[in-house]
């Protein structure tokens, strides 16, 4: 007889996104580790703050993360 495999969260998933009250899954945007100084401010801000993701990537994500609200 065989055992069923446990449910894993996907870790590097886990600590890249996260999901909202609403069900929503939440990223940052990429592009704000180096090269900064050649990055206009205006820019250098829009990339601080975080995004939702696109409805086609999100099934992807929550199959990762199983025991998350929606998983």
């Amino acid at each position: 007889m065989r055992r069923a495999r446990n449910q894993k969260t996907r870790k590097s998933v886990a600590k890249r996104f996260k999901i909202t009250a609403s069900g929503k899954v939440v990223r940052n945007r990429q592009g704000k580790r180096h090269l900064l100084s050649c990055k206009s401010p205006k820019q250098r801000r829009r990339l601080g703050t975080s995004t939702i993701l696109d409805r086609s990537d999100e099934d992807r994500i929550i199959l990762n993360m199983p025991f998350s609200q929606r998983g």
